[in-house]
């Protein structure tokens, strides 16, 4: 092989090996500096003042703002909207899809698993507002 030739092979391979993969030990882990996602282990039952509005608003607001920008179809701004996309069952569909599944939210990285189940427990909980 020629030094062209390895050189490329080298630049690809690392290419490949910085990708992305949303395996399952991935998904597992929380992340360490994105304090955005990071969520506490709340006692009682679970509120969307108290403890989902913080994450629609800084995981979803970007694009599912007021009005909605980079092509979301719709606002999540208000309990009103988030409680009927968390009652319909598209919230946590796309919530708990894989980074690069088709409609996975958020689109470019997935929530930590440990959101997703706070999620999941609020509208097992009734979806309170309060």
């Amino acid at each position: 092989m020629t030094n062209k030739t390895k050189m490329l092979c080298a630049l690809l391979s690392f290419i490949l090996l910085a990708c992305t993969n949303d395996s399952e030990s991935d998904l597992l882990l929380e992340p360490e500096t994105n304090s955005e996602q990071e969520t506490e282990e709340p006692s009682g039952i679970i509120t969307y003042n108290a403890n989902i509005k913080s994450i629609i608003d800084g995981n979803c607001l970007g694009c599912h703002s007021n009005p909605p920008r980079n092509g979301a179809p719709f606002s999540l701004t208000t309990y009103e909207q988030v409680k009927t996309r968390a009652d319909n069952g598209s919230l946590l569909s796309s919530l708990s899809k894989q980074t690069s599944e088709n409609g996975s939210m958020p689109p470019a990285n997935r929530l930590p698993q440990s959101t997703i189940d706070l999620i999941e427990q609020w509208i097992q909980d009734g979806t309170l507002e309060n």
